[in-house]
């Protein structure tokens, strides 16, 4: 039995079009239909993406997140300081200054907020009176400096070389010719008078005074205020400072802590006593003071600078840690 012919399936289903597809009206129905399909989907789509939760974008640290980063190291620098004076034979204050104008550290907004000067500073024995040795050669200066601005003082060409001996040499002969000529009484009240510890120089006795009156003294040169206010004067005092050859207490100490570290400083060593009063400046810009008095522990000669290097290298690694800072500004 013969079956009736039947046409394959697509060819009925495209003539069952052909009719639809010669309608442009139809056609044009259908492309916008698609368009309008197609559009609701992306926009669907978009909407979805909008209920994603978002990634989290880091927010630098606020004023009260800075603040308590700043005790955190503040405290962490104290007790650090207690341990290295605590036998009683070490005297030691930081003071931060905040960074140089210009510097990378200035152009820092959270370095700028997170060093802001005298936030950090601490110290531990620092108010006991200590033989000075020659960091009074500091006082000295400030004195000279006092007079020079007040038009009582000249630099001739032999106090010129009997300053540049003191502070790079250490010498003594310039020194005690100042004291000899003004008195110890003239000298210690105009110490008095800015508030540095007095009396220092008492007739037949050593010069002594106090870690913190040091960081006092060197905070007014470094800020040029007070006697260090003739910008001359101050900048050669720096400058013979950070020439002075006795360089192995807290600048071998700044260096090793980081390369290319400054330090301006005047030392002082008399019998056991080794001490080092400095203001640092790190490659970045970043400034602060330290002065460290030691004695005790035996010391002859330069023995205790290398312990000064050790409390130096260890603050400023404690203290300018480059991650402090980033992490503050996540």
């Amino acid at each position: 039995m013969k079956h009736a012919f039947r046409p394959p399936r697509h060819k009925i289903h495209i003539s069952w079009l052909l009719p639809y597809l010669r309608n442009r009206r139809i056609l044009a129905g259908l492309g916008i239909f698609l368009i309008v399909f197609a559009s609701l989907i992306t926009v669907q789509a978009h909407r979805n993406q909008g209920n994603q939760p978002a990634t989290p974008v880091p927010q630098p640290a606020n004023a009260q997140q800075v603040a308590q980063k700043q005790r955190s190291v503040k405290r962490q620098l104290h007790h650090y300081l207690k341990s290295v004076t605590a036998d009683g034979t070490a005297s030691v204050s930081f003071y931060n200054l905040g960074p140089v104008a210009g510097s990378p550290a200035a152009k820092s907004t959270m370095a700028t907020k997170f060093y802001k000067s005298g936030a950090l500073a601490t110290s531990a024995n620092a108010h006991t009176p200590e033989i000075s040795a020659s960091t009074y050669k500091l006082y000295i200066a400030a004195y000279l400096f006092h007079q020079h601005a007040a038009g009582l003082y000249t630099w001739t060409p032999a106090e010129e070389d009997g300053f540049h001996r003191m502070i790079v040499n250490s010498a003594n002969d310039f020194s005690e010719d100042v004291v000899d000529t003004y008195g110890p009484v003239a000298l210690d009240d105009y110490l008095a008078s800015q508030h540095y510890y007095s009396p220092t120089f008492v007739s037949g006795e050593a010069a002594t005074t106090t870690a913190y009156s040091l960081t006092l003294v060197l905070k007014d040169l470094a800020t040029q205020s007070g006697p260090f206010s003739h910008a001359k004067d101050q900048q050669k005092l720096l400058s013979l400072m950070k020439q002075q050859v006795y360089r192995t207490g807290i600048p071998a100490g700044a260096t090793a802590a980081q390369k290319g570290t400054v330090v301006a400083d005047k030392v002082g060593f008399l019998a056991d006593t080794n001490n080092d009063a400095a203001i640092v400046t790190l490659p970045n810009g970043e400034r602060y003071i330290l002065v460290i008095m030691t004695h005790g522990h035996e010391q002859t000669g330069f023995s205790g600078f290398p312990r000064m290097a050790k409390i130096t290298t260890h603050i400023q690694k404690l203290v300018y840690d480059p991650a402090i800072v980033k992490g503050l500004s996540k």
